[in-house]
């Protein structure tokens, strides 16, 4: 919705974004404000869906946003391609650069200067027939299952490998995990290529605020590596508030759901073994509630894994909006065990 905004607001026309009750619940004055500064006018509910955008020639803006989001920069940057003049935006930390290389991918040109990315109004972009590789994001949920079980070992294949992506890659290491990255293409500026993930030894993990926008949707699965031993502290990411839940409440709710040991702050979240909270205590399993959340469904799935006993996660169909096959790859993931419960 934030990138059409950005397509939206330099057509001669009025445009209405609707979504469901997740995407209405998202704040959008974050890009609402730039757009506006460019020249478009947009009605919205209190700064939420749906939004109303009424289309106009655009001038160029130099753009500070105060919070690092790709979906924003991406707004202004797209924007920017029908305004008058050059536009920036200038990013107070990296992250995802996914339109920076889509629009050279499209033949258009763009500048990029350390934190600043820029782009001249009144390009001609040609169309592409391009194969999208497979998301990181929902194959983290993978990557981290594999990590947090020694023995355990989990191939994906043909994955995205953007570099602003996988800073995942770096923390299963420092959980413990054995990791190894082959890029075998790149198309339109995105290499893709097999990771490899190896459970070998568990840890603990403190993730600071430095790191939260290169992780950002990483963080539920990363939540979940706590569940089997070690423990798990994020710090600096408020940004999970206004997600499709309130990620650091849901969190941390249904992971004591579980049986495990967690305390929610104003910008983040602990998760500690359970019983005692001695780190690599198991959980004992219990019904858990996904608020609605995709990733907080397969986050809780993840976890159970560990668990003593079943776990039931309410709301688990909210994971057909990212991961329809979700479960289903799950099962056939997971090595049968005996009935003494090994594997």
């Amino acid at each position: 919705m934030r990138l059409l905004a950005g397509v939206a607001a330099g057509e001669p026309f009025s445009t209405i974004l609707a979504g469901d009750g997740s995407l209405s619940r998202r704040p959008m004055r974050r890009v609402i404000a730039p757009l506006e500064q460019m020249g478009a006018r947009i009605d919205s509910t209190s700064g939420r869906p749906p939004l109303t955008i009424h289309g106009t020639r655009l001038h160029a803006i130099a753009f500070e946003p105060e919070v690092p989001s790709a979906q924003v920069k991406s707004a202004v940057l797209l924007a920017g391609l029908s305004a008058e003049g050059t536009t920036s935006v200038r990013e107070p930390a990296p992250t995802r650069d996914h339109t920076e290389r889509a629009l050279v991918a499209f033949g258009g040109t763009i500048r990029v200067e350390g934190l600043v990315i820029a782009v001249t109004g009144g390009q001609h972009l040609d169309a592409r027939k391009i194969a999208i590789p497979g998301d990181f994001s929902s194959a983290a949920f993978w990557l981290v299952a594999a990590a947090a079980l020694p023995g355990s070992r989990v191939a994906v294949e043909d994955v995205g490998l953007n570099p602003t992506r996988i800073a995942l890659l770096d923390v299963l290491k420092r959980f413990g995990a054995r990791v190894a990255v082959e890029t075998t293409a790149v198309v339109a500026g995105e290499p893709r290529g097999i990771v490899t993930v190896e459970g070998d030894r568990t840890g603990t993990l403190d993730i600071a605020p430095e790191e939260v926008p290169g992780l950002i949707d990483e963080l539920p699965a990363i939540a979940a590596l706590a569940a089997h031993g070690g423990a798990v502290t994020v710090r600096g990411a408020a940004e999970l508030r206004v997600k499709e839940s309130d990620r650091i409440s849901a969190l941390v709710a249904g992971f004591r759901a579980i049986g495990l040991d967690a305390d929610e702050r104003d910008d983040g979240f602990t998760i500690r073994g359970a019983g005692s909270g001695a780190p690599g205590a198991r959980p004992r399993g219990g019904v858990a509630d996904a608020q609605g959340d995709h990733r907080m469904a397969m986050a809780f799935a993840i976890a159970a894994l560990a668990a003593e006993h079943p776990s039931r996660i309410e709301g688990a169909d909210a994971v057909a909006i990212s991961y329809p096959a979700f479960f289903e790859t799950l099962t056939r993931l997971v090595a049968p065990v005996d009935s003494h419960g090994a594997p």
